[in-house]
């Protein structure tokens, strides 16, 4: 393989979405040629090898770069995990949550809740683009929008005569928080949303049009937190113009009892695992992406637009050229009129703030597609995963790993004798079968965590640890061409709640 070769490797992964099957393609290759790939990378400025916190002492040695032991690599992929037990009775009896960052700063972020006011627990994967700004707002606020609109109307009322002090959410893993500057806008719009609400009521219980309702409004909010500043004070406010120029694609679950209510926007997917009465594991992909690859996005944005503009709304697979996703929250770009643009971001970025062939926005929408699934007793889990991951696998792939997590778990508990009075002949034949057992168990306990170390190291015949060592190394980037961030929650459902269920 020489250099050539090599670099169509690099642009054609870092340009285009490749099939999951053709990605792993890709990813052999470069390991199969990593002798050429590390001297290209360690002898170029612009490819090189960087130092990571998660990596010490990493050197370059005759040529060689020296890569991360096993325990090294666990540690990395061990970094963000996350695993929440309840012990309340709900349809999410647990769930396992990890991130694997490419890029630096990561661009993907993540939240979930339980409802305080209302039932049922809120999920939300968010993959962020040109920066992460737009999806770090995101996992602060959408779900508190959510939370609102699912209110009734008597509790909504209550909620602002009580001055909206009230904790909407119980939220888990929440590590980060809004800047100062930041809060008191964020608070005012959320303020005058639930004021909206209050005049213009949703009919109750309608999870669907509440889901939608939050989403349009918290994706409007985005713009109208710049455009009024710069209206009412003549300001541009650099940090919120960085959000509303940002973007970022979401998936949001809310699950009741049996119900699943999944909000999409763009091209995250949420996939149910299911064991038959064959003891088969299958995949239920409950959301479709929104890219050039699904065809009834295409026709909805031609729909959308005169026919002139045909070829240019959609180049390279790409809306304008410029963005895969086609639909986003932010991303105002390609929603502001081109004289908006002119005024708020030419300034900040110059002209590349209009793209080419811009004549009758907008362009992007951030409507949520909803879809609905009940959940059956046979419904074990639930994979909520950035693109990172379906990129490396598919939803069956993905399904048959956690199954498997599932089986092999049981073995990190200790164990305990099933009867008093057992017989040392029993004692004997239950180690034994055991032992047996013991070479399925899983290396990581967090489900999470197994889906991300096979998504980047897994082959035909398991984990390879070179490739994995490989591949963690990579500087950010480098690392972007091969693989993306990955954000991966797991819900495992209560399955004898839901047998509970009426019907």
């Amino acid at each position: 393989m020489n250099f050539s070769n090599l670099n169509v490797i690099l642009l054609s992964s870092k340009c285009l979405k490749v099939h999951v099957n053709n990605k792993r393609k890709i990813l052999s290759t470069i390991y199969k040629n990593h002798s050429l790939l590390t001297q290209k990378l360690c002898f170029t400025s612009s490819y090189r090898y960087l130092r990571t916190s998660q990596i010490s002492d990493q050197s370059l040695k005759d040529n060689v770069t020296s890569l991360p032991s096993p325990q090294e690599v666990t540690s990395i992929l061990r970094k963000n995990e996350f695993n929440k037990e309840f012990t309340v009775s709900h349809t999410v009896k647990s769930y396992d949550l990890n991130q694997l960052a490419s890029n630096n700063p990561i661009e993907d972020t993540r939240s979930e809740a339980l409802c305080t006011i209302t039932k049922g627990m809120l999920m939300g994967v968010y993959d962020g683009h040109a920066g992460p700004a737009c999806a770090q707002v995101l996992s602060k606020r959408l779900l508190k929008y959510v939370a609102a609109a699912l209110l009734p109307h008597d509790s909504l009322k209550k909620y602002i005569r009580d001055g909206a002090k009230g904790n909407l959410l119980e939220t888990f893993n929440d590590k980060a928080d809004i800047v100062d500057d930041l809060k008191s806008k964020y608070e005012k719009s959320f303020k005058e949303f639930l004021e909206d609400l209050e005049k213009n009521p949703l009919n109750e219980n309608d999870v669907t049009a509440s889901l939608e309702k939050a989403i349009l409004r918290l994706d409007s909010d985005l713009s109208k937190e710049v455009i009024d500043a710069y209206e009412k004070e003549s300001l541009i406010h650099p940090k919120t113009l960085a959000v509303a120029l940002s973007g970022a694609v979401a998936c949001v679950c809310h699950i009741d009892g049996p119900h699943l209510h999944v909000a999409n926007v763009g091209d995250c997917n949420a996939v149910i695992g299911t064991l038959t009465e064959e003891n088969q594991w299958i995949a239920k992909k409950i959301t479709k992406e929104h890219n050039s690859e699904n065809f009834d996005e295409l026709k909805r944005i031609w729909s959308e637009h005169p026919d002139q503009e045909r070829k240019t709304i959609i180049r390279r697979d790409r809306l304008l050229g410029e963005l895969a996703p086609l639909r986003s929250l932010g991303d105002y770009r390609y929603k502001w009129s081109a004289e908006l643009l002119g005024k708020l971001a030419v300034p900040f970025i110059g002209q590349r703030a209009i793209p080419a062939n811009y004549h009758t926005p907008p362009y992007l929408s951030a409507k949520p597609e909803i879809f609905y699934h009940r959940i059956t007793p046979k419904d074990s889990f639930l994979i909520l995963a950035s693109d990172g991951l379906w990129d490396m696998m598919t939803p069956l792939q993905a399904v048959k790993l956690v199954g498997e997590h599932m089986k092999g778990k049981v073995f990190f508990n200790p164990l305990k004798l099933p009867k008093k009075n057992i017989q040392l002949g029993d004692i004997n034949e239950l180690l034994l079968h055991r032992k047996e057992s013991l070479k399925s168990k899983p290396k990581d306990r967090n489900a999470a965590t197994h889906l991300i170390r096979h998504a980047i190291g897994g082959t035909e015949y398991g984990i390879d640890h070179s490739r994995l060592s490989h591949l963690l190394s990579l500087a950010p980037d480098v690392s972007r061409m091969f693989r993306d961030d990955m954000t991966v929650t797991i819900a495992y459902f209560d399955s004898e709640l839901i047998r509970q269920c009426p019907a």
